[in-house]
């Protein structure tokens, strides 16, 4: 089974124009029919819903790129991949701890107002 850009895009929930662009940056490899129109697969639906996941989580288009590379290259990269992921991992868990932090500042700052408007005499966190 294949599909047209446009079923592909509403298929997968990403315009026709983020799909060019795509497959401009070559994160996405797509096959043509004899008149050169394009044709995805089931198989892309899942590489597409990946590739957001990677965007979803900060991945810069360059590594989401070395990375589909080496996917088409095939299984004698699984290493390479494999070394991309946790390297993002480790940028993820960093970001993650950052927003931590910031999200308890924000709780503090939270608290010191409802203590406020509910009569208390918290100290002001900042």
């Amino acid at each position: 089974m294949s599909y047209s850009i446009g079923e592909f895009s509403a298929l997968s929930a990403v315009s026709v124009h983020t799909l060019r662009y795509y497959e401009k940056e070559r994160l996405l490899i797509v096959r043509r029919d004899t008149r050169g129109r394009r044709m995805y697969v089931p198989e892309d639906l899942d590489w597409i819903r990946f590739i957001r996941k990677l965007k979803e989580t900060g991945m810069p288009i360059r590594n989401i790129r070395e990375y589909a590379t080496l996917r088409y290259e095939g299984e004698h990269t699984l290493s390479q991949r494999l070394g991309i992921l946790r390297q993002h991992r480790r940028r993820v868990l960093e970001e993650k701890k950052r927003w931590e932090a910031n999200l308890a500042n924000i709780e503090k700052k939270i608290g010191f107002y409802e203590e406020k408007l509910s009569g208390g005499v918290g100290k002001n966190p900042a």
